[in-house]
C-alpha cells in the first residue's frame, strides 16, 4: 500500500510536474536569480556570514546556512544517489541536476517567504516558515488549510527522514565497519542529540556550523582523489550520464536496465530527497537567521541546494559510474561504499564512507529536529516543545537499534506531502516573491549595501518587511 501511494505521489502526474514547473516558473518571474546572484550568495554566505548582530534573528546568515545544510546534507547524498542510478540507471544523475537547478529558485523563494513573514513566538525566540507564510500570505481558509497540512506532514517527516532513517545508517555503518554494537550506538547517539537539542536552536546552530564545513569538505576531497585515479573514466561517464537521461539504459553486467522514464522519476524523487528543495523544511531555520532583508537570506539559503546536490551528489554519482561498480547489481550506501573502495587503496573506500554517513547522518538528526520542533510549536504550542525534544531523542535509540523496513517509503510519502502545501503556496505568492526581489536587488545588486528598510513595504496590503 505505502509502494503504491509513494508512486503516485511521486509518480508522473503528481509532484515530479509540480516540482518542475514550480522551479521552471519561478526561476523565469525571478530573472534566473540561481545564475545571477550565485556568486554573491556564496560570498555573502562564506566570506561575510551575517548582517551585523543587531539585526533581529537568533542566527547568523552562515549559521542558518549551516544548520538548513546539516539536515539535507544525510544519507541521501550517500545512499540516494545510489539509490537513483540503481533503479533509474545513470541519466538519473543528469535530472538530480535538473531538479537542483530548478530548486534553486524553490529553495531561494520559500526562504524568502520565511523570513517575511516570521514572528516572535512565546518564548521570545523568532519563527517562521510554511507553517506560517502559507496562512499569512495567502489569508483565507485555504490559507489555513495549507499551514495546517504542512504543520502535520513536517512533524511526521521529522520522525522518519529526520530520525529513524538517520540513526539506522549510523548504527550500521558504525556496526558493519567498526563492529560497535547497535543498541551502543543507539544510547550514545540519543543522549547526544538530547544534550544539543535541550539547549535550543543556537545550540544546534554552533554544533552544525562546527561539523558541517569538516564533513563536506572531507568526503568531497576523498571524492576527488578517487576521481583523480580514475580521470580516464570521466569523459565515458559523463556520456553515460548525458546519453542515458534521454534513452534509458540497457542491461549491463548486474544492471537490469531502465526507461528514460525511470531516470526523471528517480532521478527527481531522490534529488528532492537529497536537497529538499520545495519542501519548505530549509525556510524554517531560514527564518531565524540575523538579516536586513528577505532577498539576502533567501540568496543565501538558495546556495545550499548548489551545495548539496551539485557539488556533494555529483561527486557520489561520478564515483559510481567511474569506477564501474554500478553495473554489479548493489544499491544504497553499499554501492557508494562499493565505489569508493575500488577506488582506494586498502579499505580506505569503506572506512571513507562509513564516517561520512555518520557525521552526515547525526547532523541531519539535529537540523530535522529543529524543523520538527517549530512545526509543533505552531500546531500544538510552545508547552509542548520540550516533551517533543524528550521524544525525538527517544526515537533516536529506537531507529538505532531496529530493522526499518517501510520506514524509507514512508520517508518519501511524508517529504512528497511537505512539499505539496508548500509548492502551491509558492506558486500563489509568486507575484509578491518577484516583485519585492527585483525591487531589493535594483538598490543592492552585488548584496554589499544592505539597505537598513525593504523598498516595497506594506505591498498588497501585507505587513512591512524589513
Amino acid at each position: 500500500m505505502l509502494d503504491t501511494i509513494d508512486g503516485i505521489i511521486w509518480g508522473p502526474f503528481v509532484l515530479i510536474p509540480l516540482l518542475l514547473g514550480t522551479g521552471i516558473w519561478l526561476t523565469v518571474r525571478l530573472g534566473g536569480v540561481q545564475f545571477t546572484k550565485l556568486a554573491a550568495a556564496l560570498h555573502l554566505a562564506f566570506v561575510r556570514r551575517s548582517d551585523g548582530s543587531e539585526e533581529e534573528g537568533d542566527v547568523s546568515h552562515y549559521q542558518s546556512l549551516a544548520t538548513a545544510l546539516a539536515a539535507t546534507v544525510g544519507v541521501g547524498n550517500i545512499a540516494g544517489v545510489a539509490t537513483a542510478i540503481h533503479l533509474g540507471g545513470p541519466g538519473a544523475l543528469f535530472w538530480m541536476w535538473v531538479s537542483a537547478i530548478f530548486g534553486m529558485a524553490a529553495k531561494y523563494s520559500e526562504a524568502f517567504m520565511g523570513v517575511r513573514f516570521r514572528t516572535i513566538d512565546a518564548n521570545g525566540e523568532v519563527s517562521g516558515g510554511p507553517q506560517y507564510y502559507l496562512h499569512k500570505a495567502i489569508p483565507n481558509g485555504f490559507g489555513k488549510f495549507l499551514s495546517i497540512f504542512f504543520c502535520i506532514a513536517a512533524i511526521i517527516a521529522s520522525f522518519g527522514i529526520g530520525n529513524l532513517t538517520q540513526s539506522n545508517s549510523v548504527a550500521a555503518a558504525m556496526h558493519d565497519t567498526f563492529g560497535v554494537n547497535h543498541w551502543v550506538v543507539g544510547v550514545v547517539l540519543a543522549l547526544m542529540t538530547g544534550i544539543v537539542l535541550l539547549r535550543g536552536l543556537k545550540s544546534i546552530a554552533n554544533v552544525t556550523s562546527a561539523i558541517v564545513p569538516f564533513m563536506i569538505v572531507f568526503y568531497v576531497v576523498a571524492g576527488f582523489i578517487v576521481l583523480l585515479i580514475n580521470v580516464k573514466g570521466i569523459p565515458d561517464a559523463l556520456g553515460l550520464v548525458f546519453t542515458d537521461a534521454f534513452t534509458g539504459t540497457a542491461a549491463v553486467g548486474g544492471f537490469a536496465g531502465a526507461a528514460m522514464a525511470q531516470a526523471i522519476q528517480f532521478g527527481i524523487a531522490r534529488g528532492i530527497f537529497s536537497n529538499e528543495s520545495g519542501m519548505g523544511s530549509a525556510a524554517i531555520v531560514a527564518a531565524a537567521a540575523k538579516t536586513k532583508h528577505p532577498v539576502r537570506q533567501g540568496l543565501v539559503s538558495m546556495t545550499q541546494t548548489f551545495i548539496d546536490t551539485i557539488i556533494v551528489v555529483s561527486m557520489t554519482g561520478l564515483v559510481i559510474l567511474t569506477t564501474g561498480v554500478w553495473r554489479e547489481g548493489k544499491t544504497g550506501a553499499a554501492l557508494t561504499a562499493q565505489g569508493f573502495s575500488t577506488g582506494l587503496p586498502g579499505n580506505w573506500g569503506g572506512i571513507i564512507v562509513a564516517i561520512a554517513l555518520i557525521f552526515f547522518a547525526y547532523s541531519t538528526v539535529l537540523g530535522w529536529a529543529y524543523y520538527g520542533e517549530r512545526n509543533v510549536e505552531r500546531l500544538l504550542g510552545v508547552r509542548f516543545v520540550v516533551p517533543y525534544r524528550i521524544l525525538f531523542s527517544a526515537i533516536v535509540l529506537i531507529g538505532a537499534v531496529s530493522e526499518l523496513t517501510v520506514v524509507w517509503t514512508f520517508s518519501d510519502i511524508a517529504n512528497g506531502l511537505m512539499a505539496l502545501p508548500n509548492l502551491i503556496g509558492l506558486l500563489i505568492c509568486s507575484g509578491l516573491i518577484a516583485r519585492e526581489t527585483k525591487a531589493y536587488l535594483a538598490v543592492d545588486p552585488t548584496l554589499h549595501h544592505a539597505p537598513e528598510v525593504a523598498t516595497l513595504d506594506g505591498i498588497d496590503g501585507l505587513p512591512a518587511s524589513r
